[in-house]
């Protein structure tokens, strides 16, 4: 599980330049970026959220609720 102080500080890497880049914990597999228009999810994998935007960028036409638990390996 990631730590809880490292969940306060993560942001979304793509719209952290612009806005706040809040990420919300969905189902202790995923970061979801909350801002507007953004739709970015970031895997976490053994415990390893992936923060890369071509990451990102991989599930953002994937609604929350299809992500895959646990996240695939790639």
């Amino acid at each position: 599980m990631v730590s809880q102080d490292l969940l306060k500080i993560l942001r979304c890497p793509a719209c952290v330049q612009d806005s706040e880049g809040n990420l919300e914990l969905n189902q202790d597999s995923w970061l979801v970026c909350t801002e507007d228009g953004c739709g970015r999810k970031y895997p976490i994998r053994d415990d390893i959220p992936v923060m890369l935007i071509d990451e990102g960028d991989k599930w953002v036409d994937i609604s929350v609720s299809d992500l895959l638990v646990p996240p695939p390996k790639d």
